[in-house]
């Protein structure tokens, strides 16, 4: 049997709307012997409150939208989403994972149906997405400000070039992936690659695009000109399609082609040799983003800060 307000109230001794304003956040009124006595039975009875009950009675209702862009992520990415699911779980939150579309009435159709507490999402928000959330009493977590999210895949791009310029290379490209989705990350990876060969003295790198596939692959390579090429990747994917393509062509990796990745993904270490990698603390930057949901929601989190450097090259076989 579904467990009502009312039966709350019954057992609480209070009214419906007691419970209600109880249980919607609204308690301040109440003595706090009321307030306990009201969770603690709520808690007993099994009693979840709807979500369309709550969106009535607050303006909101306790789910947290976390937008998924239309870019290509590692397979982690489902871990990350297990651990804020938790962690909005243990106060009283629902994430609710949704990929965005191109138009902006979409965004507005859902956050008048669903009535989010907040939204998060891991690229920035343009002016009237912001603007729209803002307008609804929608919390709006994003990245941060354009020069921060491009510091960070810059430092990615400069710690690439700087370790393949340490082992001795100093002809360098960068290998873009290429697929149908959106790449917000690549031009400022490019780019902190082009500073570390400057900052070095060496001349600017080449840059491909490469599809998942042999053909593109090869094609990549061969116009690179290879071998004597050290080629900072994309991420581990496009790394190591390059290295399957490199053993096509009999290359010796990495005295003829070196290669690193990014994302530090579990099939980069059985690659044949293993692939030399970036990883990114993505635990940390998600944990901070869920902080920036609980803290702006008005709750408490015990969570520890980030850290402090969240990108370590991995030196394997590649490299």
């Amino acid at each position: 049997m579904v467990t009502r307000s009312e039966d709350v109230a019954r057992t609480a001794g209070v009214s419906r709307a007691t419970v209600s304003q109880i249980l919607n956040g609204r308690g301040a009124r109440f003595s706090p012997a009321t307030r306990e006595r009201v969770e603690r039975i709520a808690l007993d009875l099994g009693y979840q409150p709807s979500v369309a009950a709550r969106a009535l009675a607050t303006g909101s209702s306790d789910i947290v939208i976390a937008l998924i862009p239309n870019t290509t992520f590692h397979g982690n990415l489902q871990d990350l989403f297990e651990r804020a699911t938790d962690e909005l779980a243990d106060r009283g939150l629902t994430l609710l994972l949704r990929f965005p579309t191109a138009s902006a009435e979409s965004l507005n159709r859902m956050v008048r149906g669903l009535h989010p507490r907040a939204v998060i999402s891991f690229t920035l928000f343009d002016s009237f997405e912001r603007e729209l959330l803002e307008r609804n009493g929608v919390l709006a977590v994003d990245p941060g400000p354009r020069a921060a999210d491009d510091d960070v895949n810059r430092s990615i791009g400069c710690l690439q070039a700087e370790h393949l310029i340490e082992k001795g290379h100093q002809r360098l490209a960068f290998a873009h992936l290429h697929d149908a989705r959106d790449d917000p990350f690549g031009q400022a990876r490019e780019a902190g690659v082009r500073d570390a060969c400057r900052a070095a003295g060496l001349p600017d790198p080449l840059n491909v695009s490469v599809e998942i596939n042999a053909d593109s692959a090869d094609a990549a390579l061969d116009s690179l000109a290879a071998p004597g090429v050290a080629i900072a990747c994309y991420n581990d994917d496009v790394a190591t399609a390059l290295l399957a393509a490199g053993t096509r062509r009999g290359y010796r990796i990495p005295e003829d082609v070196a290669l690193i990745g990014m994302d530090d993904t579990p099939l980069s270490a059985v690659t044949i040799p293993p692939l030399s990698t970036v990883h990114v603390d993505l635990e940390s930057a998600a944990r901070s983003s869920i902080n920036r949901v609980i803290q702006g929601l008005g709750l408490t989190t015990t969570d520890p800060k980030p850290a402090e450097n969240p990108l370590r090259v991995v030196v394997r076989g590649t490299t």
